[in-house]
C-alpha cells in the first residue's frame, strides 16, 4: 500500500520536518529574495523501497541489511535534500549510487553525497559522464558548466559494467542490465529481484515520447528494440519506477515498447513518402489506442522526427 510523505526541509533550529531550502545570491544592486524550498515528496514502493519525486528524475532509495543503495540523484544542489530525504527513512549509512544514464537532472546530485560513496553506471555513461555533453533535447538553452570538472571530478563512476552486473546477495541483490540504445547509448535497468520492482530511468519515462538524445548515443530505431528485450529478459516484476512519472508495470512496458515502434514506423513511412521533418512533426498525432499518453511537446516531437530522419539516412 502505497502512501506518500511530503518532506519540506527549512533548516530551522529544532525543526521536526524534513525542508531543506537553499539560498541564492542576489543580483548587484536588487534585494535578497529566498529561493523557493526544495521539497522531496517520497513515495513508499516497500518497506525498505522508495521513490523520491521532485527535482528532476526519480529516484529510488532502497535500504538494504547494513547500507543504502540509491539510484539517480536528480538535479544540481538536489544532492542535500536527497540526502536529508533519506536520513529520514533510516540511519544506515549510503554506500552506493547507480547513475541510470549520463542526464544532469540523475546524476547532478552525485557530487553533494559523501565521497565514499561507490558510483555504478554502464560503461557507456561513464564515458559520457566524462564530457556532459548537452543536447536541444537536455539542454535547450545551450551547454551547461560540466558539474563534474567542476567538483574535482567528485561523484564521477568508480565501477561499471557493459550488459550485466549483480551487487549484493539474498535479500540485498540488485541486478543491473544494459539492452542496447534508446534515450542515451548507455540506459542502465536497475532490478530489486527479491522485491519486484526496477527502475528504468529515462529509457521508460512515462507515457509520452521519449526524449531521444542521439549527441549521447540515443536512438529512434533502437530503443523499441531495446525496451522490448528489457521486457522479455527481466521476470517477476510489479512495480516499475519510470524515469519521471507515476511507477509502470510490464505490461505498460510492453505497451510502450510497441508505442516507440509505431512512432518509427510513422516517421519512416512519412520521409519514404517525400516528406519532410517539419512536416512530419506538424501532422503526426499520438494513435487512438494510446489515448492516456502525454501529447508530445512540439519542439521535442520535431526532435524525435530528426533524430529517425538522421538515422534512417
Amino acid at each position: 500500500m502505497k502512501r506518500v510523505i511530503v518532506l519540506a526541509m527549512l533548516l530551522m533550529t529544532g525543526a521536526l520536518s524534513l525542508v531543506v531550502t537553499a539560498s541564492q545570491q542576489p543580483a548587484a544592486g536588487t534585494a535578497a529574495q529566498p529561493a523557493a524550498p526544495k521539497v522531496v515528496e517520497v513515495e513508499k514502493l516497500r518497506d525498505n523501497l522508495f521513490m523520491l519525486k521532485g527535482g528532476g528524475g526519480n529516484t529510488a532509495v532502497f535500504v538494504g541489511t547494513t547500507g543504502v543503495v540509491v539510484v539517480d540523484t536528480k538535479l544540481p544542489d538536489w544532492g542535500r535534500p536527497v540526502l536529508e530525504a533519506i536520513r529520514n527513512l533510516t540511519r544506515k549509512p549510503i554506500t552506493t549510487i547507480i547513475n541510470t544514464h549520463t542526464h544532469g537532472d540523475h546524476v547532478s546530485g552525485n557530487v553533494e553525497f559523501p565521497a565514499t560513496v561507490e558510483v555504478i553506471v554502464q560503461e557507456n555513461t561513464a564515458a559520457n559522464m566524462k564530457e556532459m555533453r548537452a543536447s536541444t533535447q537536455t539542454a535547450p538553452s545551450g551547454q551547461p558548466p560540466n558539474i563534474f570538472k567542476a567538483n574535482n571530478g567528485r561523484g564521477m563512476p568508480t565501477k561499471t559494467f557493459k550488459d550485466r552486473m549483480t551487487i549484493g546477495t539474498g535479500a540485498d541483490r540488485i541486478d543491473l542490465y544494459y539492452f542496447g540504445r534508446g534515450h542515451t547509448d548507455g540506459d542502465a535497468w536497475v532490478v530489486f529481484p527479491t522485491l519486484r520492482a526496477m527502475h528504468a530511468g529515462d529509457i521508460f519515462s512515462g507515457k509520452n515520447i521519449p526524449g531521444l538524445d542521439a549527441v549521447n548515443g540515443g536512438s529512434g530505431l533502437a530503443i523499441a528494440d531495446s525496451l522490448t528485450k528489457a521486457a522479455d529478459t527481466i521476470k517477476n516484476i510489479d512495480t516499475i519506477i519510470t524515469g519521471h512519472s507515476r511507477t509502470m508495470t510490464m505490461a505498460d512496458l510492453r505497451e510502450y515498447a510497441q508505442f516507440n515502434r509505431d512512432f518509427a514506423n510513422d516517421v519512416r513511412t512519412a520521409k519514404a513518402a517525400g516528406k519532410s521533418a517539419d512536416e512530419v512533426a506538424k501532422t503526426w498525432k499520438i494513435p487512438a489506442k494510446y489515448a492516456d499518453y502525454t501529447a508530445p511537446i512540439p519542439v521535442r516531437l520535431l526532435q524525435n522526427v530528426q533524430v529517425v530522419f538522421d538515422e534512417l539516412k
